[in-house]
């Protein structure tokens, strides 16, 4: 988020509360631990099988996507 905010020249960023994450996880159909549990993944499976990045960051990916 904090990468977000910096792309968009948003000074600060809010929590957002649980309850209203649930809702939100209800009203598109998935589990909320999907949204509130933090998940820890790494490139290296997909490196070793030799897959190439379009992107070499998230801030290049994030601006990418932002002004398409």
């Amino acid at each position: 988020m904090g990468t977000f905010r910096k792309i968009l020249n948003v000074p600060f960023g809010m929590n957002t509360p649980a309850f209203l994450l649930k809702m939100g996880a209800v009203i598109i159909g998935t589990e909320t631990e999907l949204i509130l549990k933090s998940r820890w993944i790494g490139p290296e499976i997909l490196q070793t099988h030799g897959f190439q990045w379009r992107f070499s960051g998230i801030e290049n990916c994030l601006t990418d996507i932002l002004k398409n």
